[in-house]
């Protein structure tokens, strides 16, 4: 091999080593490239997933909260309407009282709710018919009976009771404290009365007692109903 060849030999085995350096070095870098974006495909992949995750308990978290709540508010309406009930039972059970007890119901009414004594008591036609000049007579004595003084009581005797009669009468005469009437006029209502006195009106029907009370008892009925 002459000189020229040993040139040409060196130089080509010169670049031969320098291409395989070379490629060696593209080989590593490509490598290095392709861990690189493996790794941040990966750290991607576990951020979206986390994110979906956690996307999916939020919506999760708020589907829970949502049901809770209606939940909740349906509980709510059947308590309501269960305390509706026993408010309607209660009225059911005041107009289905004996007429011996309405008419000492009614009488014990309007004998606390009146002002002057001197009121007339507007019913239902068929109150009226069937109970009202009752219960007036009834009122009339327990507002006379409060106005009355009382006897010394040391027996009981027939003498003393026509003795608080008389002074019972007579004191209800005296004060007017005892002299409720029975109105002529009749209105639409679902047991109870009105009682008025001129332009002032006291509503003692069964519905405005019971819709007034409502308020005040619902907590208690409540408590009794469901603990």
């Amino acid at each position: 091999m002459n000189g020229i060849e040993k040139i040409t030999a060196r130089i080509e085995e010169d670049g031969r080593q320098e291409a395989e350096t070379l490629l060696a070095q593209a080989r590593a870098q490509a490598a290095e490239i392709t861990a690189k974006a493996q790794a941040e495909a990966k750290a991607q992949a576990e951020e979206i997933l986390a994110q979906g995750r956690a996307d999916a308990q939020e919506r999760e978290r708020r589907v829970d909260s949502t049901a809770q709540m209606e939940c909740r508010k349906a509980v709510l309406c059947a308590k309501q309407d269960v305390i509706e009930e026993a408010f309607q039972l209660a009225h059911k059970k005041l107009l289905n009282l004996s007429q011996e007890e309405y008419v000492a119901f009614l009488a014990g009414l309007a004998a606390k709710a009146s002002a002057t004594g001197r009121e007339k008591l507007i019913f239902s036609a068929p109150d009226r018919a069937q109970v009202g000049k009752a219960v007036v007579m009834a009122a009339n004595e327990k507002l006379a009976a409060a106005a009355a003084p009382k006897l010394p009581d040391p027996a009981e005797s027939k003498t003393k009771a026509m003795l608080n009669k008389v002074i019972t009468g007579a004191s209800a005469v005296l004060s007017g404290a005892a002299m409720l009437t029975l109105a002529e006029e009749t209105r639409p209502m679902d047991g109870g009365f009105i009682l008025s006195d001129g332009a002032v009106e006291v509503n003692c029907t069964f519905d405005t007692l019971i819709r007034l009370q409502r308020g005040a008892l619902a907590g208690e009925v409540a408590k009794v109903l469901f603990g």
